[in-house]
């Protein structure tokens, strides 16, 4: 049979590190006893091996009591056994982060994977009472290797040398030292139809970085 289909750049990647992109848009980890994986729901394309898939739940009460206020909470699942997984979600491009000590704070919709021995909590954004809900991410830490996932190529901003501001949706991940606050650009004009449609931001300011998708597209959530 003769297709570019079979040509060489669309065979599996063969690698022993524990996570590999396959190509822009999917991830492949290595799993096996005592190297499980938490990844989103849903976010399997293809396995080898024996794998098995399980709910990941709250692993503590404050944890769980989080989960149950929080508008960041993704659907989780432990991905367990002894194989190869395979993890994509809509096309989004897959970025792969390996943690040293560190800890990253994270968009849940952009949280694609990450190995189950980091720790990973929810956690409010100062000011962001205004909002139905409030506004929570995900900080992932300590030493161990995660996938994050964007829409499209994303840029990397400095906000050590003047005060940053980001679209919440655009917005995919920042340094865990930095305390964004919420601002509001709501004015009386958006009741009746000219404001300017961006009516909050994340407020970001100090030595650190955030991640910025090219995209406000709110899909990556888990459509």
């Amino acid at each position: 049979m003769r297709s570019t289909l079979f040509s060489q750049i669309h065979n599996e990647v063969q690698s022993q590190d524990l996570m590999t992109l396959q190509n822009d848009y999917m991830l492949r980890s290595r799993i096996y006893p005592g190297n499980d994986l938490i990844a989103r729901k849903g976010s399997m394309t293809a396995y080898q091996g024996n794998i098995e898939f399980k709910h990941e739940g709250a692993r503590d009460a404050g944890q769980l009591m989080r989960k149950l206020v929080s508008s960041d909470d993704q659907p989780l699942m432990r991905v367990y056994g002894d194989g190869d997984a395979f993890f994509a979600h809509y096309k989004s491009h897959v970025h792969i982060v390996q943690l040293e000590g560190e800890s990253i704070t994270i968009n849940g919709s952009n949280l694609l994977a990450f190995q189950a021995n980091l720790h990973y909590d929810l956690n409010r954004i100062k000011g962001a009472s205004m909002l139905a809900g409030g506004l929570w991410n995900t900080t992932v830490a300590g030493h161990g290797t995660l996938a994050v996932v964007t829409q499209g190529t994303p840029v990397i901003l400095d906000c050590s040398q003047q005060p940053t501001f980001t679209d919440v949706q655009a917005t995919v991940a920042w340094s865990a030292n930095l305390q964004p606050q919420m601002k509001s650009s709501f004015t009386a004009g958006a009741l009746i139809g000219r404001g300017s449609g961006e009516a909050f931001q994340y407020a970001f300011h100090g030595p650190g970085w955030v991640i910025v998708q090219p995209s406000e597209f709110s899909g990556v959530a888990g459509a």
